[in-house]
């Protein structure tokens, strides 16, 4: 007992000294706010990210080193494929509409949006898999709708598209993970230890599916959502195909998700698992990223280094949804893999080789062109939605004029985009039909949403997912308004301005959105910046800027 007590001891004074080394010195005098956010380990200094466009979070340093994630904001269980040169990689889009969007990169950490594989309404969308074979890209789409689940595949001979329509494989399992047999046939690999083959198109499934693994039973003591065998990744190198799993629940418990491993010298088994399971395991509620899982596995630039990329929640963010995180891989003597990179929260050594592309978009918009599939989408988006939507050009300027659709923000299939900063700021000008409701709004669902709706007559707050008060509209005040949203780090603040931003006027009521998440609200979305229109007429908007706050 006595070599404990002195362990916790030497922890415990270690912390202290260290935080009081940070608090201290200058430079942590300047970074205070960042110094002390939730998440932040008090054993080292805060470390802070580039800034892309619009102030935006970047991982790329400029100085040969990295800052996960990689894709800040809503990037969930990633599936990425090496093709030459280029690197391709889509998330689970759930219920956003144009959706599946692939994202270009030649370095694994400067990623740019291509496009929507996905335009079709077909349900909510869980972790697709991306691959190629032959001359041919595919995406196995997994869609939970009530009562009827299923994976859908669209194809494409360009990866930039056109993307043909989804067709059902009537196959209810989830986490399709796509690889070629010994014996020269298709497979997916799916949740709880399932397989079935595929035709040689790839377009429908051939015979049963079948149980293949049993998995890897972690200690009972650990603290876990569930147990949730899902996400099998495939790869086949050297004798070996090797299947990358998650397992532990994608959100509950920091420490329930994790990465484990199986392999075997033959698609058909048997699976022996990795002496080194779990690859990757939140340890602790101090660490900056948890739940971190679904990881798969990709070749670097230079053609011998390995990473594996994955999501996890970032501690005291889990509004932001799953974040895109990178760690280093290596290969042992006798063929397992296992993590390199010890603390995936610090500054990283970028991989050697490849190019950088321009990293993120700008999330102003002018309304100048159509960025539906790259930064707008829908809420649950019907066949229809994009009929709502014309591009104005006034003598006011460009605008975006969305035709309104029911009555509040739960049934109006409000336009959403992704925001990955911890703190921010939009405004945007609302002109609006004198039959018309328009808002912005911070959006997670149908049910939980908050911000600020404007009619005719008043001002309406939004909170807890309520259309709450009305109040009367400020003097002066008519259907030609500029609106400002700043969520600075859960804090949400509303202003107007009725002469074009020159000075505005504060709403009198602020929120706290901390709570505006999945282990709340279920989904496993994130809470999204949006603009929506109800009742009867139309709403234009025009000039969105956006800009990232320190």
């Amino acid at each position: 007992m006595l070599h404990v007590f002195r362990s916790w001891w030497r922890y415990r004074m270690g912390s202290l000294l260290s935080l009081l080394l940070v608090l201290a010195s200058p430079w942590a005098a300047a970074q205070t706010p960042c110094a002390l956010q939730p998440g932040n380990a008090y054993l080292r200094p805060c470390q802070t990210w580039a800034q892309g466009v619009e102030g935006q979070r970047k991982a790329d340093l400029g100085d040969g080193r990295y800052l996960n994630p990689i894709l800040a904001g809503d990037h969930p269980d990633p599936s990425i494929l090496k093709d030459g040169n280029d690197y391709y990689m889509t998330f689970s889009s759930f219920e956003a509409y144009p959706g599946v969007t692939i994202w270009h990169s030649r370095d694994l950490v400067n990623w740019e949006p291509i496009g929507p594989a996905l335009t079709q309404y077909i349900g909510s969308v869980w972790a697709p898999e991306l691959t190629k074979h032959g001359d041919t890209y595919y995406v196995y789409i997994p869609v939970k709708q009530p009562g009827n689940n299923n994976i859908y595949v669209v194809q494409a001979k360009n990866i930039r598209g056109p993307w043909s329509a989804p067709v059902a494989l009537n196959n209810e399992r989830i986490d399709p993970g796509h690889i070629v047999g010994e014996d020269g046939k298709r497979y997916l690999f799916l949740s709880h230890g399932d397989r079935v083959q595929l035709s040689d198109d790839g377009l429908r499934t051939v015979g049963p599916m079948t149980h293949v693994y049993d998995g890897w039973k972690y200690p009972e003591e650990w603290e876990v959502e569930s147990y949730s065998q899902e996400g099998p990744k495939m790869l086949r190198r050297g004798d070996y195909f090797y299947m990358t799993l998650a397992l532990g629940g994608t959100a509950g418990p920091p420490t329930g998700h994790m990465v484990v491993s199986a392999r075997s010298k033959s698609i058909h088994g048997p699976w022996e698992n990795s002496p080194y399971n779990p690859i990757l395991r939140t340890q602790s509620a101090a660490e900056k990223w948890w739940s971190k899982g679904h990881a798969t596995l990709v070749e670097g630039p230079n053609d011998k280094d390995w990473f594996m990329l994955y999501h996890g929640y970032e501690n005291g963010f889990h509004t932001l949804g799953r974040q895109t995180l990178m760690s280093a891989v290596e290969w042992t003597p006798d063929g397992w893999f296992k993590a390199k990179d010890a603390d995936e929260g610090v500054p990283l050594p970028k991989p050697q080789g490849g190019s950088a592309v321009p990293h993120g978009l700008p999330l102003s918009d002018d309304f100048s062109s159509n960025k539906f599939g790259l930064q707008w989408s829908f809420f649950k988006g019907g066949a229809d939605e994009m009929a709502r939507v014309r591009y104005l050009d006034t003598a006011q300027g460009k605008t975006l004029e969305l035709k309104a659709k029911g009555n509040s923000p739960a049934n109006s299939s409000p336009m959403t985009f992704l925001a990955g900063d911890q703190a921010y700021q939009l405004e945007v000008d609302v002109d609006l039909d004198a039959e018309a409701q328009a808002g912005v709004l911070l959006f997670y669902n149908d049910k939980l949403y908050a911000g600020l709706g404007i009619n005719a007559k008043s001002l309406v707050l939004h909170r807890y997912g309520m259309d709450q008060r009305s109040s009367a509209k400020p003097a002066g005040m008519g259907n030609q308004l500029r609106v400002r949203l700043t969520n600075n780090r859960h804090i949400v603040t509303l202003h107007t301005s009725i002469d074009q931003g020159t000075t505005w006027q504060k709403y009198g009521v602020q929120m706290d959105v901390t709570g505006y998440h999945h282990n709340v609200a279920y989904g496993f979305m994130s809470l999204r910046p949006a603009l929506y229109a109800a009742g009867q007429g139309a709403v234009r908007f025009g000039n969105l800027t956006y800009r990232a706050l320190p």
